[in-house]
């Protein structure tokens, strides 16, 4: 379809405008190429509309665009000072949960993950230490499984100085906390070769697969249980049931660093990110 002559005719109905407008001293209103610009879009429309009814021309979905685009434009007149349409509000992405069940702190935080893009396009983990329960995500915000988790036995955000050196033994029992904040993970092995997912090397803290312990820890038996009052037992690391580990930890981080979150529970969530900020509840979720 031609549309030179449209195009030929609107130059001239812009040029009589700018004629017009030179010519006489109107009030103020709206700039000059602004007013231009909706002669020119009402007569495409115009001519637009007609072709629709004669069964010419573009789908009517398209066609809607096209109208909706002529429209106003969403600006404010530098020489008017007139305020337009304002623009809509930008769309926040939102993590992916699922049927999962999570608390609103969980869920909260991972919407902002996602929104934030804070993982930087790596896989990532949130660890909820008030439910004692283990999400982990794929970079883009899906949630690829999640399992309860054995923490440290002693409530605290914060790890004691130099703990990554100490021995066991010299630990003493309100120094075994798990510590809130953002990690850079990556799997590796520890001293007996077995893999684990290490959180913060300084501080020897590491996500890896539930081990034995001693007989009266019974710590696969604390994992296996609904409750969380008995889900404090380590020394700080996070220990998850085997075939969650080799199920969903370790392909998630296979080949790739990822991010570890520790949400605090001595600590607000503001305190211990500062970057962080609630996401809308009426938002779209990963397609």
């Amino acid at each position: 379809m031609k549309i030179d002559r449209p195009v030929a005719h609107c130059q001239t109905q812009i040029k009589a405008s700018n004629n017009m407008m030179s010519s006489h001293n109107p009030p103020a209103g709206p700039d000059k190429p602004l007013l231009a610009a909706r002669i020119c879009g009402g007569f495409f429309l115009a001519i637009f509309l007609a072709m629709m009814a004669a069964g010419i021309g573009p789908a009517p979905a398209l066609a809607a665009s096209i109208a909706a685009s002529t429209a106003s434009p969403s600006l404010v007149s530098a020489d008017s000072g007139q305020k337009q349409q304002a623009l809509p509000a930008p769309v926040q992405a939102r993590a992916w949960f699922g049927q999962e069940g999570a608390s609103a702190e969980a869920r909260q935080f991972a919407d902002w993950v996602v929104d934030s893009r804070d993982n930087q396009g790596m896989p990532f983990i949130v660890i909820d230490k008030a439910d004692a329960r283990v999400f982990v995500f794929a970079a883009d915000g899906r949630l690829r499984g999640a399992a309860a988790a054995l923490l440290g036995l002693a409530r605290g955000d914060d790890s004691v100085p130099d703990i990554g050196n100490r021995p066991l033994a010299t630990i003493r029992p309100e120094e075994r906390t798990t510590p809130a904040g953002r990690f850079v993970a990556a799997l590796d092995r520890n001293l007996h070769g077995v893999e684990i997912l290490w959180v913060d090397y300084d501080s020897a803290l590491s996500l890896h697969r539930v081990v034995a312990g001693s007989a009266r820890e019974q710590r696969a038996q604390r994992l296996a249980t609904p409750s969380t009052q008995d889900n404090r037992i380590s020394y700080g690391c996070i220990n998850v049931p085997v075939g969650f580990y080799n199920k969903v930890v370790n392909p998630a981080f296979t080949g790739t660093n990822g991010i570890v979150y520790i949400l605090p529970e001595t600590r607000s969530l503001a305190a211990t990110f500062p970057a962080y900020y609630p996401v809308s509840s009426t938002v779209a979720s990963p397609s």
